[in-house]
């Protein structure tokens, strides 16, 4: 099965609720747009952006002379895609070492994520190193071990409790010395109103630019599909601190909330990087905006 074949499969609770709601709809009235309002609301959208993205389809319509139910999907498709389609307006740092610092709750999969990435880099020919800047959570540092033995990463790490800024430091040394491509930190899971840990993170960060000012090159957030937009108030909490480059969606696999990307790309305005739909180390893929509306919505008529 290609990787649409699995985001369809891992969508289609969210796709066989929106059809179920809007399925029968068959005129431009206010009957259609309450139903499609009902539909976006209920894939976790949420109600004002539900609202808003309605009121631009009303004038798409209106613009491209749609007739039919199916003209609007189209249309509505396209929008929502081009939604979606936000892109890093910084250039990206030509670096050696390019630094990624992984972030997010516990829970949500950073370092299964970290994993798939360093795979997918390793298929491409890049030589990567994990960082264990996890020092927090016990069996973290060994989860990341086991992960680098998977994909032929280097790795560095301390003990337990250990100062994951020094961490931080000893791998951009290390990295620098080894002539890596890519240096990959895994950092403990924080909750945005922990302010101690929030700190941590802020330390990491500063210590890594006294290394590289331009450091780290990617602050990737990790967000559980499952959670829906509960996570939302943590990655703006996220955001507003580091200023993320990009969003990571795991568990999308099976979820009925897939609008979730929709309400995150909107209020973050950060590009979503890439998306699993599973649990195999091929099932994180580059995020594909028009790939991911068509998966959600399919053929509604």
């Amino acid at each position: 099965m290609d990787f649409l074949s699995r985001l369809k499969d891992g969508l289609t609770k969210t796709r066989t609720q929106i059809a179920s709601i809007v399925g029968l709809a068959t005129a431009f009235d206010e009957k259609f747009y309450d139903a499609l309002e009902e539909a976006l609301v209920a894939a976790d959208i949420g109600l004002d952006r539900s609202l808003a993205i309605i009121e631009r389809l009303k004038k798409e319509i209106k613009t491209k002379g749609a007739e039919t139910p199916a003209e609007a999907y189209r249309l509505l498709k396209a929008l929502l895609a081009a939604d979606l389609s936000y892109k890093d307006s910084a250039p990206a740092a030509a670096a050696t070492p390019r630094v990624i610092l992984v972030v997010g709750v516990n829970g949500v999969g950073k370092t299964t994520t970290i994993g798939k990435i360093a795979h997918a880099l390793r298929k491409q020919g890049k030589k990567v190193m994990f960082a264990a800047a996890d020092t927090f959570r016990a069996g973290a540092i060994e989860q990341l071990r086991i992960w680098a033995g998977r994909t032929g990463a280097d790795f560095v790490s301390q003990h337990e409790g250990a100062d994951a800024a020094s961490v931080g430091y000893d791998a951009m040394e290390a990295a620098k010395a080894r002539g890596m491509d890519v240096l990959i930190l895994d950092t403990a899971g924080r909750l945005h109103s922990k302010v101690n840990l929030m700190n941590e993170l802020e330390k990491i960060v500063r210590v890594l630019r006294k290394h590289t000012p331009s450091a780290p090159h990617e602050i990737l957030l990790v967000i559980d599909a499952t959670t829906g937009q509960n996570a939302m108030a943590q990655a703006m909490a996220f955001h507003q601190k580091f200023g993320l480059t990009g969003l990571v969606i795991t568990k999308l696999d099976g979820t009925a909330k897939g609008g979730m990307a929709i309400a995150f790309a909107q209020e973050l305005k950060v590009p979503i990087v890439k998306i699993g739909v599973g649990e195999g180390i091929d099932d994180l893929q580059d995020f594909d905006p028009a790939q991911y509306v068509e998966a959600m919505f399919g053929e509604l008529v």
